[in-house]
């Protein structure tokens, strides 16, 4: 079993082409990749509005695409189309995912899944900053 990390997008990016992990500069997109690395998986993923699944290191254009102004069945066929992208690289029945992923990130892929973990469940953004910035300081000391 292979544990395999998603990070959504955030809308705050560089203003030109670069790879996907330098792309997004959140402070909570910057600590969701710490503490992903954090946790040793086998792969860390970007779950993009726009690309679906991405590679870190996948060369993006900036965009302007939020899947929080699609309609409920957008998403849906966003996270179908995610689902095949995962399935090509993961194995949905036996690979344990983390999500590090907003509500309407991971709403429509969670079923496709069977196992998973949402670290950050229910925490406001503020209160999501918060934890990443212990669990990046605890793995500092």
């Amino acid at each position: 079993m292979k544990k395999i990390v998603l990070i959504s997008c955030v809308s705050k990016k560089l203003p030109n082409r670069a790879p996907a992990r330098d792309l997004y500069v959140s402070p909570l997109f910057r600590l969701n990749l710490k503490y992903a690395q954090i946790l040793r998986p086998d792969a860390i993923f970007i779950v993009s509005a726009l690309y679906g699944l991405l590679d870190l290191d996948t060369v993006v254009e900036p965009y302007n695409l939020t899947l929080n102004t699609m309609s409920s069945h957008d998403v849906q066929d966003w996270a179908k189309r995610v689902l095949k992208q995962l399935r090509e690289r993961a194995d949905l029945e036996h690979d344990h995912f983390v999500f590090l992923a907003g509500h309407k990130y991971r709403t429509f892929l969670v079923p496709g899944l069977h196992s998973f973990d949402i670290p950050m469940e229910g925490l406001t953004i503020g209160r999501q900053l918060h934890y990443l910035t212990e669990k990046v300081h605890e793995r500092r000391l």
